[in-house]
């Protein structure tokens, strides 16, 4: 609980400072987001047994959109936390055409079992390029030691999307995790993105994976989703 108030104040103080340097070209922007689904899924698999989960972010970015960092929070259900938390720092240039980023963050999960391991170091990469209505994406994320049963494991995924409006996009997604003390898997997913105003948005996707592993977790499963940006 400690960490939880370590990371409170860093929230809090987004409000007043949207207010100072919301459209600021020197002080950058702040990002607001929550929302939630009938499942948290990552990497293919659930990280709430299969239950519905909320969600809520903070981020700051710079003028020039180079650097950005901020705080979140999910629900979850995972050896007995509800709750995991994070904070991240991030970049991303452009380079020959590409856009790229990388992200490193700081996760924990609160009020877990006795034991268990409750905190993790998170390092994403994504490269990905649009061209007309055709985008696709590279994502590499990597953890050297991850909460829970996981220790090491490595995730690549590729995703291509194609937007048939500026307000609907399909994407699919083919990704392969492998770790240490927990099943290695392929997972993907396919979906429907609509963006009912520029800052709500809503998901229907359908997630599986070839895991062979009794339970919610790696089952697969059709995950509705919201959310909210201002």
């Amino acid at each position: 609980m400690r960490r939880l108030i370590l990371i409170l104040p860093f929230a809090l103080t987004a409000s007043p400072a949207l207010a100072q340097t919301g459209g600021d070209q020197t002080g950058g922007n702040w990002l607001f987001e929550v929302g939630g689904a009938t499942d948290n899924r990552s990497k293919a698999a659930s990280k709430s047994d299969g239950a519905p989960y909320a969600f809520g972010s903070a981020t700051w970015e710079s003028a020039d959109g180079l650097l950005y960092l901020g705080a979140g929070a999910e629900t979850i259900d995972s050896n007995g936390s509800r709750l995991e938390t994070e904070v991240f720092v991030g970049v991303q240039p452009e380079v020959a055409g590409f856009d790229l980023e990388l992200n490193l963050a700081h996760k924990w999960r609160l009020d877990a079992d006795p034991g268990a391991d409750d905190e993790a170091w998170e390092f994403t990469a994504n490269l990905s390029r649009s061209i007309g209505p055709a985008s696709a994406r590279l994502q590499f994320q990597t953890s050297p030691d991850g909460a829970g049963t996981a220790e090491h494991w490595t995730w690549v995924e590729a995703r291509a999307g194609w937007a048939f409006s500026d307000h609907l996009e399909a994407t699919v997604a083919l990704g392969r995790r492998e770790q240490d003390a927990a099943p290695d898997y392929t997972g993907w997913n396919a979906g429907l993105t609509w963006a009912i105003t520029p800052g709500l948005d809503a998901d229907l996707r359908w997630y599986d994976t070839d895991a062979e592993v009794p339970g919610e977790q790696y089952a697969g499963a059709v995950v509705a989703a919201v959310s909210v940006a201002f």
